[in-house]
């Protein structure tokens, strides 16, 4: 009997251990399979991101074709606004100035001292720059304001301003009289509504409703005895362009790439038909392109593109924008992640809650994410449970969320170097000319792998012979100093 019980127990204890190695085995065969499931979607991806120089160059042709056709009519997805400036710096222009950059839910007064191109150099942000005396100074705008009238802005705006100038200099005479006025393109997407932000679009080509604006911003500066004066409301982008022009007259192109994006280029008179009627043309003319909404077949959209754009504020438009933009990198990549943890369980059999909220990932986080050198990638350890309250990925999970931040920012960067090579084709400078390109924004400071995936493409596309032909360079004076570029354009 006893050695019946013997046998049992053994026998017991062979059943629990051939159970468990096959439990083991079994959980083992699972997460393979998920994790070739995880790197099925990552593959998939990365072959439908992918931008190959042929595809770019389609991209290019395309670009310049709609350019074209924008500046002629209206069967474009650029629309190609002209600015109402009547002039751009040359360099020469000298003096104390400010600006003022309005944003979303914030703007930003800027004051800078020019000495003129050949003045001696200061140093800002790390550069050399003939600026001096510069102030800068951020300013949230309170929710009630934001709601309000166009009048009460500017009013609100106008006593800030005062104050600043007052703070800065002896009294509210101070500097030169012409004043820097700004928009960023995030200024639309909080507007209040559709149609506000379609008013502040068109305010830019110095129509009625332009003109309606900048009376409200003069009267709010002599009703507030601030002695300043405001000849145009200019897209931020022209800004930056005025800023590169003020250093070289080889400047011709300018792009924003922060939360939103945004080309503008320097065009010939003769080849811009849409202009007021009865003002003077000047010889060349700044064009605000709109590039956010440039559309064509050759560009790289993926499942996830797709339904990111047909769940956004405006379904069908600012397609390339939801491509190369800082609002959007984060969120494509997120959707990526929400996808492999739903389908193989990459961060466990639950799903993350916090994973399945809509842009949660900012493209800062994410350039954090990607740039991490770290051994076991621990910034993206920390990154995943900040943002996701996800504690219990693994290296290999976090090594994957990387390669996705590394397809979705290359596929980008590359979109921006085909576009900014279309704008120097569509002038004819490819082969002849040195083009100097300045770029401003976030996520080309301060995303240093994207600024370089940026400058290869430019390199891979032109080759050796014309590569050099196309200078992209940083922005001069920093956040906000355009619009003290086009304070001292002006006559």
């Amino acid at each position: 009997m006893k050695k019946d019980v013997v046998v049992l127990a053994a026998v017991t204890t062979v059943s629990t251990v051939v159970a468990a190695v096959l439990l083991v085995r079994q959980w083992k065969r699972r997460s393979e399979q998920r994790w070739r499931h995880a790197q099925r979607i990552l593959r998939k991806f990365a072959r439908e991101c992918a931008t190959p120089v042929p595809k770019l160059w389609q991209i290019v042709d395309d670009l310049v074709a709609q350019m074209h056709a924008g500046l002629t009519s209206t069967q474009s997805t650029l629309q190609m606004f002209p600015s109402c400036l009547p002039s751009l710096p040359n360099g020469d222009e000298k003096g104390l100035f400010y600006g003022i950059n309005l944003r979303g839910t914030n703007f930003i007064i800027v004051q800078a001292r020019l000495g003129g191109r050949d003045a001696p150099m200061s140093r800002i942000g790390g550069r050399s720059e003939p600026i001096s005396d510069l102030y800068r100074q951020e300013i949230p705008i309170p929710p009630n304001i934001i709601e309000a009238s166009s009048q009460e802005l500017f009013d609100w705006i106008t006593v800030e301003l005062g104050k600043f100038i007052s703070m800065h200099s002896e009294g509210l005479q101070g500097g030169e009289k012409n004043l820097g006025f700004t928009v960023s393109p995030t200024i639309a997407e909080v507007a209040a509504s559709k149609e506000t932000a379609i008013t502040w679009k068109d305010s830019l080509l110095g129509d009625a409703a332009g003109n309606k604006l900048l009376n409200e911003i003069n009267s709010a500066m002599e009703k507030h005895s601030v002695d300043k004066r405001v000849f145009a409301l200019v897209d931020d982008t022209i800004g930056v362009l005025a800023g590169g022009r003020y250093y070289s007259k080889e400047s011709v192109a300018a792009v924003t790439l922060g939360m939103g994006t945004n080309a503008a280029y320097i065009e010939s008179a003769q080849s811009v038909v849409k202009w007021p009627d009865q003002t003077p043309k000047p010889e060349e003319i700044a064009i605000n392109t709109q590039w956010g909404n440039f559309r064509s077949s050759h560009l790289p959209i993926t499942e996830f593109d797709t339904l990111l754009d047909a769940e956004s504020s405006y379904p069908g438009s600012q397609i390339f924008e939801k491509l190369i933009s800082g609002t959007y990198l984060g969120e494509t990549v997120r959707r990526v992640l929400l996808k492999m943890a739903q389908e193989s369980a990459l961060f466990g059999d639950i799903v993350p809650p916090k994973l399945a909220i809509p842009y949660t990932l900012r493209s800062p986080d994410m350039a954090a994410m990607h740039q991490d050198t770290s051994e076991d990638y621990e910034i993206i350890d920390e990154k995943l449970g900040e943002i996701f309250e996800i504690t219990n990925s693994t290296t290999m999970a976090r090594e994957l969320v990387a390669e996705i931040c590394d397809v979705v920012a290359e596929r980008g960067a590359r979109l921006v170097g085909a576009g900014i090579i279309g704008i120097v084709k569509k002038l004819d400078r490819l082969s002849n000319r040195i083009s100097i390109i300045t770029v401003e924004g976030g996520v080309y400071e301060h995303y240093r792998v994207f600024r370089n995936y940026l400058h290869s493409s430019v390199w891979e596309m032109l080759g050796d012979e014309l590569s050099d032909n196309v200078i992209i360079e940083h922005s001069h004076g920093g956040s906000g100093a355009s619009s003290i570029y086009i304070a001292a354009s002006q006559p």
